[in-house]
């Protein structure tokens, strides 16, 4: 996995006693009652979800992922070492791409795994064959290696209809079915983990922002593992922006509206489908590694919706990118102070620089 040198300017306190513990359903409430704070030069508001579309304007574009999130995690075997957690991260082109993660909760690393050890499963033997993605031993502590290109045997579909479950890290207070870990928009199966910047969407809530003249377009982007530690580059992912998306943004910009994206998985694919000479959007898909940060700012996403991320986060490279680092810092301020909740199943900000 990759390093970068650049680092987010961005600081507020590990937030270990504001993660979100289970879904909003299981909270009490609906998926878009959960908190909403919106940040702007004009400063910061608090609100809920469900009164998203009181704070964007007739003409403005919400894009979203509609990948639908896997069961990719699974109890395990490293051979020889004892239980672990897998988590098949990537399908690539040709095997898979993993992660071994400590039993039973997946709350750390696994990073002392070597070149042709065999992790197994009831139906599954899992060879690691190098590092991935450059064959290049990678880890943010220095020592060891995180992700592996790997050969997989065995029918993996049906381990995961028998064994699988959402990938989860041990912060939540039990497991939830993957049911919990879709959005409204999921379609295409595919994602390690759930593009969690839409789950707070709801039917009636995509109904009012069309109505109200907000239009609301896809993209795909299949999403790998988000464990990435302090300093990691997100991996390579797969991603779709179609011809009518592509046409609705440039249409959106040429209106002067705003390009408002669903996430950082909707940030990447669209940045990655632009023409650099030009700065226009066309139809594009395939593997992007695409890093957007504030030495590699994006080309037309102009606003925001996202959750809150890790101090050092590379996400949180890209919300700088987006929304510039001093409203950014003022947004986490906020969050921070007023108790807002963190990860997956937590609130959410919309940043309109």
């Amino acid at each position: 996995m990759t390093i970068l040198a650049e680092r987010p300017t961005t600081t507020f306190p590990f937030p270990d006693d504001t993660t979100a513990p289970a879904p909003a359903e299981w909270r009490g409430m609906e998926r878009d009652g959960v908190r909403l704070l919106v940040a702007s030069p004009g400063g910061v508001r608090h609100a809920r979800f469900r009164n998203l579309a009181d704070h964007l304007s007739p003409g403005d574009l919400v894009v979203v992922n509609d990948s639908v999130t896997e069961a990719r995690q699974l109890d395990a075997d490293l051979i020889g070492r004892g239980r672990v957690v897998l988590h098949l991260a990537q399908r690539l082109d040709t095997g898979w791409a993993v992660e071994l993660r400590s039993a039973p909760d997946a709350s750390r690393s696994v990073l002392d795994a070597a070149e042709g050890d065999v992790v197994v499963t009831a139906g599954l033997r899992v060879t690691l064959l190098e590092p991935y993605p450059d064959g290049r031993a990678s880890s943010p502590t220095g020592e060891g290696n995180r992700l592996w290109r790997a050969r997989v045997t065995g029918d993996v579909t049906a381990e995961l209809e028998r064994a699988g479950r959402p990938i989860a890290y041990g912060y939540l207070d039990r497991r939830y079915p993957l049911s919990a870990y879709q959005t409204v928009f999921g379609h295409r199966p595919g994602s390690a983990e759930m593009p969690s910047a839409a789950r707070p969407f709801t039917h009636p809530l995509v109904t009012e922002l069309v109505t109200r003249g907000i239009q609301v377009a896809p993209i795909t982007l299949h999403t790998g593992v988000s464990s990435q530690e302090a300093g990691e580059a997100p991996g390579a992912e797969w991603f779709e922006v179609s011809e009518t998306t592509a046409r609705l943004v440039e249409q959106t910009r040429y209106a002067g509206g705003r390009v408002v994206a669903a996430g950082t998985t909707v940030t990447r694919a669209l940045e990655s489908a632009v023409i650099p000479a030009t700065g226009a959007v066309r139809a594009a898909s395939g593997w992007t590694d695409r890093v957007i940060t504030p030495a590699n700012p994006p080309y037309i996403v102009n606003g925001l919706i996202t959750g809150w991320h890790d101090p050092q986060a590379s996400h949180l490279l890209l919300v700088e990118a987006v929304a510039g680092p001093e409203l950014t810092q003022a947004a986490y301020d906020a969050a921070v102070a007023d108790g807002y909740l963190w990860h997956e199943f937590g609130d959410s900000a919309l940043l309109l620089p």
